[in-house]
């Protein structure tokens, strides 16, 4: 049985499938779920614009533990809400050993060829390095 779930969630629309990939898992309810978000940490050599309003990190935190508990508000079991900052993959395997999860599940964006070369995946280096199994979740 699984015990403990780690999802791993970021803006896009395709957080919304990984959420409806858990109603096929048929999740029990002594099942817990943690529902994660890592906010990318912030480049030193990006230029910011200085003349026009930046979102500040309160806003951005606000609004993404408004959209968790949304989901969270879906789910049949116990869950908890993890917001962290920093790099996507690592903070994701390193959320895994703390809650000492039996599965992580997250979506991927099919990138290919160069553009999966300078951006990275993310859902690969979760899978590579995850101390658990890991269910991927492809776009439409």
């Amino acid at each position: 049985m699984l015990e403990t779930i780690l999802v791993a969630l970021d803006s896009s629309d395709l957080s919304q499938r990984v959420i409806l990939i858990l109603d096929q898992l048929q999740i029990k309810p002594a099942t817990k779920i943690i529902l994660a978000h890592v906010i990318p940490a912030p480049e030193p050599d990006v230029e910011v614009a200085v003349d026009r309003p930046q979102a500040s990190e309160e806003v951005l935190y606000r609004h993404i533990e408004k959209q968790l508990q949304t989901y969270q508000a879906d789910l049949p079991c116990k869950s908890e809400l993890e917001i962290v900052i920093g790099d996507p993959a690592n903070e994701i395997i390193r959320l895994a050993h703390i809650h000492h999860a039996d599965l992580i599940v997250i979506g991927t964006r099919g990138l290919t060829g160069l553009k999966r070369i300078l951006e990275g995946s993310v859902s690969s280096q979760v899978v590579a390095e995850a101390p658990c199994s890991v269910l991927v979740v492809k776009s439409e």
